[in-house]
């Protein structure tokens, strides 16, 4: 499938050829053509094209109009046919676009609506759209959104503490980068012989615009850019985190209008508002011969990436991975040494010869901390464009009439326990009585109960499930959790390492054990219903519970293929009562929903 993508801002516009095989990794795609038009003017534009060997001349575009109707030209000129699809950058998709959309007129007159949460970006999207639409009438269109894989974020982390009015009026945080990051954690797993959903990992896209993005169970769960692109880290020309306050005082001191102080946020800060440069290579020349203002700059720059790795690692319980993308990321290594340091606290050391010597060339992905330390640093080249002609490829060749209906099962909290946990809540050598088999072959629950005890309250008449397992487990819903007065993470089975302890209280004894999670909700399957599906043990897809109580759809739901499993998806009492279930539910997995592991 060949597929031309474009990404179109007010200032430029990039677009790229991919041949992809829906459903092939990542880097099994090839780049046939890469191409930009920026610097826009009256006497033309700058043209750079060449996918290895970039090649300059003057066109005469004058604006995004003209220079997306010049590409077929520019793709003419070096043979490039055959276009299958097209995909669109589209810088905002508000909570509607979870994926990748074809641009129908309501997902354009959508997208329109979402302007005011992107204003210097999504006008220019539109632009190129109906442009492109105008030069390639009979060809597919699709979107990829660039907030799109911050929607798994969970509230705590997108909720602004502001009044109740301003939240229902869309005021939230979304994230921005989205395509890049995405691409980044992949490609970091892929190097590292990993799955991306056991690492947890903070991606750094470090360029002109820069934000910070944590990385668990191969989502995104937080993200330092907010509402709008304009939180979170030093940028080029945006001022990144400051304090609200300062439109009060600004109008009151210095008589400033609102789209005044904005403007300058967006435009006459970050770098450029410290130094007069938005151009990191300029300042750290200027601090390398004394200047005091780019030497503060630079270390501004670099602590405000710190607190965020720090923080992240914080609330993500522990970091694997650290990833620099982006022009400076990419190209700086003294920046990545000054991001860097102090940090070895979390096991994160540089390597000092690794550091100096990247070459992320080929999409390479080089790795530079010191040998022997425990958290992994990456260099790679973000590939967007590859990001979107991927999702798009994705999308655009799955299955749309099919749809495999799943029986949903809700489960209560509930403990596994080892044979070392049984001797001391029952007593030694206690053996369990089966009581009710449950529908996952050779499973089922015990007769006996256990309380569970933390430091708010306790919960009684826990149910045992069996058969026991090599280490203790206990499963609760996130209400269960305020409950107890304990904050357990999602996680998938058997994935224990750093959950917080709980009490266990049996009638011979208590036992204090880690191992407290609330259990991603995910999809027992036995391999025929696996095969008739397309689906491989580790795969994710979506699932919507259509039709069935409020309907709601749950996000890279984990696929857990066994030779004698029951095909059923398995959800906790809160996502339960989330979706308005009460009694038997099924949900509807749709082909386009599936993400393959690979």
């Amino acid at each position: 499938m060949r597929i031309l993508v474009f990404n179109a801002g007010s200032s430029s516009l990039k677009f790229g050829v991919f041949d992809i095989v829906p459903g092939a990794p990542l880097g099994d795609a090839v780049h046939v053509f890469k191409g930009s038009f920026d610097r826009f003017g009256n006497e033309g534009c700058d043209y750079r094209f060449g996918v290895k060997d970039s090649r300059l001349r003057r066109v005469a575009h004058t604006g995004l109009g003209q220079a997306t109707r010049g590409v077929p030209d520019a793709l003419a000129e070096v043979g490039i046919t055959g276009i299958d699809v097209i995909g669109h950058r589209v810088a905002h998709g508000g909570t509607e676009f979870t994926q990748a959309a074809e641009l129908t007129p309501d997902v354009v007159a959508a997208i329109n609506t979402l302007s005011p949460l992107a204003p210097l970006h999504i006008p220019a999207n539109l632009e190129a759209i109906e442009v492109a639409r105008g030069v390639w009438p009979d060809a597919p269109h699709w979107a990829v959104f660039d907030t799109s894989f911050h929607l798994t974020n969970p509230a705590r982390a997108t909720t602004y503490a502001v009044p109740q009015a301003w939240r229902d009026a869309g005021l939230r945080r979304f994230g921005f980068h989205g395509t890049s990051h995405k691409y980044v954690a992949q490609r970091a797993a892929v190097e590292l012989g990993q799955k991306l959903r056991d690492l947890r990992l903070v991606s750094l896209h470090l360029g002109n615009g820069a934000s910070a993005c944590a990385i668990a169970r191969a989502e995104s769960v937080d993200s330092s850019m907010g509402m709008t692109p304009l939180e979170g880290l030093v940028m080029g020309t945006r001022s990144g985190d400051v304090d609200p306050g300062l439109f009060g005082y600004l109008a009151r001191q210095m008589g400033l209008s609102i789209p005044e102080i904005e403007d300058a946020l967006h435009q006459e800060s970050g770098l450029k508002g410290l130094t007069g440069s938005s151009d990191m290579r300029d300042v750290e020349a200027r601090a390398a011969e004394g200047d005091a203002q780019a030497q503060l700059a630079i270390n501004l720059y670099a602590y405000r990436a710190r607190k965020y790795i720090g923080a992240y690692a914080a609330a993500m319980g522990g970091l694997d991975v650290l990833v620099f993308t982006g022009g400076i990321g990419e190209n700086s290594p003294s920046m990545r040494r000054r991001i860097c340091d102090g940090l070895e606290f979390l096991g994160l050391k540089l390597d000092h010869d690794r550091n100096i010597s990247v070459s992320v060339q080929g999409r390479a992905a080089p790795q530079i901390q010191a040998y022997g330390a425990r958290v992994n640093v990456l260099v790679t080249e973000t590939a967007e464009q590859l990001m979107i002609a991927h999702d798009v490829a994705s999308a655009f060749a799955a299955p749309r009439s099919a749809c495999l209906r799943i029986p949903v099962a809700v489960s209560a909290r509930h403990v596994h326990l080892s044979r070392a946990a049984v001797d001391v809540l029952f007593g030694p050598g206690y053996e369990l009585t089966p009581d009710k088999p449950l529908r996952q072959k050779g499973h089922w629950a015990a007769r006996e109960r256990v309380r569970l005890q933390g430091p708010k309250g306790e919960i009684g008449h826990v149910a045992i499930l069996g058969p026991l397992r090599p280490r203790t487990q206990i499963e609760i819903s996130r209400t269960d959790g305020f409950a107890l007065g304990i904050d357990a993470p999602v996680r998938d089975s058997g994935a224990l390492e750093g959950t917080p302890h709980v009490r266990v209280i049996g009638p011979a004894g208590q036992l204090d054990t880690d191992g407290l999670i609330l259990a991603a909700c995910h999809i027992h399957m036995n391999p025929e219903d696996a095969r008739a599906f397309g689906l491989a043990d580790g795969d994710s897809v979506n699932v919507t519970l259509a039709g069935t109580g409020r309907g709601l759809t749950f996000g890279k739901v984990l696929i857990r293929v066994a030779e004698n499993a029951f095909t059923e998806m398995h959800i906790d009492t809160d996502e339960a009562n989330a979706a308005g279930i009460s009694g038997a539910a099924e949900g509807a997995l749709s082909g386009a929903a599936v993400m393959h592991k690979g």
